[in-house]
């Protein structure tokens, strides 16, 4: 998708900024308080209850954590997809087994993540899943979301679409992150619920 000539992207780039200056200045132990309680309270989304296969991510840094999340989900017998990122910022998929499956990876200059160390299972395994967590920065009212600006997952949704997939879509965020609207480009598609360690909204 070509940003040539978007308006909006100036304002997504400050945004980003902002956001992550805040999540930068959360200590290890915000973030870990974070943690159980954004597991709880995806826990109670009858879209993760009642789901077989969800994909989701580890998340890095200061994003809000999702191994409590992974953990709970793995133990309960769902099939939990992990992202691997690929040369052109596509994913491929692994299932995660544990904290044990996964490996730290080094990408070029970027942040170095955790990724499934088992079989991949190719891009098109998204298509599976009954429920996708998707990282972001920030979700406005109408439930569109900020994202890191990658465009990875503007490929797992175009592909879902493409494929007539209609799997929940889930953002994970901070409470300060669900805002009244952010910018929005033509192919921005918005989710249906956003958890935060106080709640869930949904929107649809």
């Amino acid at each position: 998708m070509s940003h040539v000539g978007s308006e909006s992207e100036p304002d997504k780039r400050t945004l980003r900024r902002e956001f992550l200056t805040v999540r930068n200045g959360l200590t290890d132990d915000d973030v870990r308080e974070t943690t159980a309680a954004l597991a709880a309270r995806a826990l109670e989304l009858p879209e993760l209850a009642h789901a077989r296969t969800v994909a989701a991510y580890v998340s890095v840094g200061s994003e809000p954590g999702t191994l409590a999340l992974l953990d709970a989900l793995h133990a309960r017998g769902v099939r939990v997809l992990l992202p691997v990122l690929l040369a052109d910022n596509d994913l491929d998929w692994g299932a995660y087994a544990g904290v044990s499956s996964l490996a730290r990876v080094q990408h070029g200059g970027k942040m170095a993540l955790l990724e499934p160390a088992g079989e991949r299972l190719g891009p098109a395994a998204v298509q599976e899943a009954d429920a996708v967590l998707l990282p972001g920065l920030a979700v406005d009212a109408r439930g569109m979301r900020l994202g890191r600006g990658g465009g990875s997952y503007d490929r797992v949704l175009a592909r879902l679409e493409r494929a007539g997939a209609d799997p929940a879509l889930v953002v994970l965020l901070y409470d300060s992150e669900v805002v009244e609207r952010v910018p929005e480009e033509p192919h921005d598609r918005p989710v249906h619920a956003v958890v935060t360690p106080s709640g869930v909204r949904r929107f649809r």
